[in-house]
């Protein structure tokens, strides 16, 4: 695999999720919140999340503008061996080269699955853009892929988490992204309003976040702040809270029990 060049201290990111099921609403996305918790931890900057249908106009053109607009890109989805798995050829239209046979990555699905069971829809997964680099799949043998910018990898999780464990030991580094929480029941988001916009504005540095909360145990707001500036972060969360504290509500640190 390509080891990227040196980058800023936190490069942008955007996924792009691609498939008919999720905008169904038959499939859940669940690999944003994966891959999201792991380029912070990376200290990736994501910018960006975007879902298109499975038609190659409208992943080509969002393939050209979001590569064009970000140090790197994270596809999921499209990359298996049905007639709606367009996402390896699409990507091959928008960095204008060839789709076509990868020998390696042909030899190793036809060692796994064995002659007769490579069939011409398995052989689809063995064909990527001229140049691309294969990520590895320890699940289910059909590889990625990164070509440029763009990393590819599947839809089903099991199999993108473990494509992006792959993918991870090459990605540059940034400074990680690190988040605190605190959570108070009973807390109204507007009484607390104020203070938090006097918090951000003391701290530009951190993104500071309030997210309300319904539980059976009863309602609340929890406030998030995160950032690459740890002493920053620190300061902002204990001022969050002694707001919370403030509204005669004993803070609690963290995110709030499912």
């Amino acid at each position: 695999m390509i080891r990227e060049t040196d980058m800023p201290s936190n490069p942008t990111a955007a996924i792009l999720i691609i498939g008919n099921e999720i905008l169904s609403g038959r499939t859940q996305d669940v690999n944003t919140k994966f891959i999201a918790g792991r380029l912070a931890a990376l200290g990736h900057r994501l910018e960006e999340v975007r879902v298109v249908p499975d038609v190659a106009e409208r992943i080509i053109r969002a393939v050209n503008e979001l590569r064009a607009a970000y140090d790197n890109v994270f596809t999921t989805g499209g990359i298996g061996p049905t007639h709606d798995d367009i996402t390896s050829e699409c990507i091959a239209a928008a960095f204008g080269v060839p789709w076509e046979k990868h020998q390696e990555s042909w030899d190793a699905l036809e060692r796994h699955l064995g002659h007769e069971q490579f069939n011409e829809a398995r052989q689809r997964m063995a064909m990527l853009p001229r140049g691309a680099v294969p990520i590895p799949n320890s699940v289910s043998i059909a590889p990625g892929f990164s070509i440029g910018n763009v990393h590819v990898m599947a839809g089903v999780p099991r199999i993108m988490q473990a494509m992006f464990a792959g993918l991870e030991t090459v990605l540059a580094r940034g400074t990680p992204i690190a988040m605190r929480a605190v959570h108070g029941l009973r807390v109204k988001e507007g009484s607390i309003a104020a203070g938090l916009s006097a918090i951000q504005a003391r701290y530009p540095q951190v993104d500071v976040g309030s997210y309300p909360f319904y539980r059976e145990s009863g309602s609340g707001v929890a406030v998030v702040v995160k950032g690459t500036d740890v002493e920053a972060l620190e300061a902002a969360i204990g001022e969050a809270e002694s707001l919370i504290a403030a509204e005669g509500i004993t803070p609690v640190r963290g995110e709030p029990p499912v």
